[in-house]
Formats: C-alpha cells, sequence, structure tokens
C-alpha cells in the first residue's frame, strides 16, 4: 500500500523503524466541516474502507449525543446496527487474517477465508445495495429495515461458521512455520501498549482486558453475553489468537441478535428527530470499538450551521501504527511484513 517505513539495520536487525505516511491524506476531516451532518456518513466509510459499518456508527452515535438523542433511537435500528457491526468485524478479521497470512508466506487462507467473507458481503449487499463502502446508517437510526429473508441467510451463516474457523485454525494455530514467524515476534507489554494509546486486538493481545462494548457500552450490547479474548505474551501469535477467538464472539453475538429481532415488534426505524440536522452549541467525543480498536469523533457545533464547526477523528491503525518502531527493534527485515500485519492497518484511516 501507501505504507513507507525507513529502517536503519545492522546487517538484518533492525535498530530502527520509523513509519512515513501521508501519501493517501485527502483531508476528511476538513471535509467534515464544509458538509451537512448525513452528507459525512459516506465519507466515513472511505477512511476505514474495509470496516465502513462501524466507521458509520461512530460517526452517527457522535451526532446524536450532540442532539441529545442517544437515548431515543429504537429498538428495532439498534439491533440492526449492532448485527451490522458484528458482521464487519468478521469480514475485517477475514481479510486481516488472509492478507497477514500471505504476507508471512501462507496462501492457502486467502482462499479459504475469502469464501465466508463473500457471504457476508452478499449480506451487505441485501441491506444496503453496497459491498464495500456500506453508508449503512443514519443519525437518528437506520435508513432501511431489513429485507424480507435476510434473517434467513444470516441464520444459516452463523450457524455454519465454527467449521470453516476450525478450518482456518487447522492450517495455522499449531503450524510450526506459522509459529516460528509469529511467536516471540513484535512483544508488547501490557504497560507500554498502554502508554502508546494502542486499542483494540493489539491492547487485548498484551493481555489488557479493555473493549468499549463491555467497558463504555453503547445500543444493546449490555443484553449480550460475549467474552472479551486477551492474549499472554503480547506478542504476533497472540494477537492472532486474539482475533480468532473475536470472529467466534462475534458470530455469537450474532446468534443471540436473531431471536431478539423475530421478538421485537415491528416499528420504527428511526428516532424522531427534525431532517434537517442542527445540534446545538456544544461538543462532544464519542467511541465505539472498531475491528481495529477504538475510533472515535470528537465534533463541535456551533449551534448555527448544519455541518460540524470542527471535527477530529481518533483512528485506531493510526495511533496502533504509532508502535510499530518498539516492536520492531531488534528483529530481522524479514519479520517487518509481519509486524505491519499483526497491527492490522487500513492507510485511508491513518492518512484521513
Amino acid at each position: 500500500g501507501v505504507l513507507r517505513v525507513i529502517l536503519k539495520i545492522d546487517g538484518e536487525r533492525i535498530v530502527d523503524a520509523k513509519p512515513i505516511i501521508g501519501y493517501l491524506h485527502r483531508g476528511t476531516e476538513k471535509l467534515f466541516e464544509h458538509m451537512a451532518y448525513p452528507q459525512c456518513i459516506p465519507h466515513t466509510d472511505r477512511m476505514d474502507y474495509v470496516a465502513a459499518a462501524t466507521n458509520n456508527l461512530g460517526f452517527v452515535e457522535t451526532v446524536e449525543k450532540l442532539l441529545g438523542a442517544t437515548k431515543l433511537i429504537p429498538r428495532p435500528p439498534q439491533l440492526m446496527r449492532v448485527m451490522l457491526s458484528e458482521l464487519q468485524r468478521i469480514s475485517s478479521h477475514l481479510l486481516w487474517l488472509a492478507t497477514h497470512a500471505i504476507d508471512i508466506g501462507a496462501m492457502t487462507p486467502f482462499f479459504y477465508t475469502f469464501r465466508e467473507r463473500e457471504q457476508i458481503l452478499d449480506l451487505f449487499e441485501s441491506y444496503c445495495g453496497a459491498r464495500l463502502t456500506l453508508n449503512c446508517m443514519r443519525i437518528g437510526g437506520m435508513p432501511d429495515d431489513l429485507p424480507a429473508g435476510w434473517l434467513d441467510h444470516l441464520e444459516p451463516f452463523t450457524a455454519k461458521f465454527d467449521p470453516p474457523m476450525n478450518e482456518y485454525e487447522s492450517l495455522l494455530t499449531n503450524n510450526r512455520i506459522w509459529k516460528k514467524r509469529t511467536v516471540g515476534i513484535g512483544v508488547l507489554p501490557p504497560q507500554d501498549a498502554i502508554d502508546w494509546g494502542i486499542t483494540g486486538p493489539p491492547l487485548r493481545g498484551s493481555g489488557v482486558e479493555w473493549d468499549l462494548r463491555r467497558a463504555q457500552p453503547y445500543e444493546c450490547y449490555p443484553e449480550l453475553q460475549f467474552d472479551i479474548p486477551i492474549g499472554k505474551n503480547g506478542d504476533t501469535y497472540d494477537r492472532y489468537l486474539v482475533r480468532m477467538a473475536e470472529m467466534r464472539q462475534s458470530n455469537s453475538i450474532l446468534k443471540q441478535c436473531i431471536p431478539l429481532v423475530k421478538q421485537t415488534p415491528a416499528g420504527d426505524i428511526k428516532a424522531k428527530i427534525s431532517k434537517v440536522v442542527r445540534p446545538p452549541e456544544g461538543e462532544a467525543y464519542h467511541s465505539i470499538e472498531s475491528p481495529k480498536g477504538e475510533i472515535g469523533y470528537y465534533i463541535v457545533s456551533d449551534g448555527k450551521t448544519q455541518s460540524a464547526y470542527r471535527c477530529h477523528v481518533r483512528p485506531p491503525s493510526f495511533v496502533n501504527l504509532q508502535a510499530l518502531p518498539a516492536m520492531a527493534k531488534g528483529h530481522l527485515v524479514s519479520d517487518l511484513v509481519a509486524l505491519i500485519g499483526t497491527i492490522d492497518i487500513v492507510l485511508g484511516e491513518v492518512d484521513r
């Protein structure tokens, strides 16, 4: 991609690594300040473009916080938001697994993981017509109700997801080459991870049990049962194990949501708020748990216009990438691709 890393090396050993970013910068935050709030949602898709649903969710929830409408969101859209977010988490992790494995030299998982990812993209397309940049959420709720038969396609996917997961793990988890390339590579102690501001699977891989779905609950997550997988050694292998376990947990959340949707009477899919979004003067910061970590939006409203006076995004890819030099020191040049993969960055989110 468009990441450049300048290395200082002693033979094949990395002495220092300096990430050079900015090649994909598009001024997204400044665009947010010149567009009406609803017009910003498609731009959130294009930051982490393989996790559009969670980017949408973080933004619309921040605007709802500014409006004081957080508690007005009806139950049907809450459940829909959670389901789309967890499908997005699985989809993002599947793409991570495919590319991380192929970077290290394991080609087969790439073909396996895209099989299940395509099924998720089909569900996205069935709901909103898009497969990647979804634009699937609205301030106050959702754009549309679930189409007829959507749950009938989701249910068999969740029921049959464990065997493919077992298949991925049979290829990698105890593979001696995989373990040689990942065990003990890029160790990030818990306190170092906290000091760097790391979030998401890299933080949990270091043994820190921090997940915003549990720590600062939003939507209907408090009603759902799920575990927060954590690692012990803080290395590339532990971060792999954490993401694999997270996919299983996301599938469990989806299984819990399906009957809840069926039991919920049909109702509004959007809160009764003005179509002209003009929050009162004030500021708000709100963050959610994206597949890569904490994505947060800080928005300042002047109370007069239909666009943000100031908007800043706290993207996990950008923050997590800071730790690359510390993780890379002392390792071989060939380990660098494993370390970039274990952080799981998307440059559209790094550069914004």
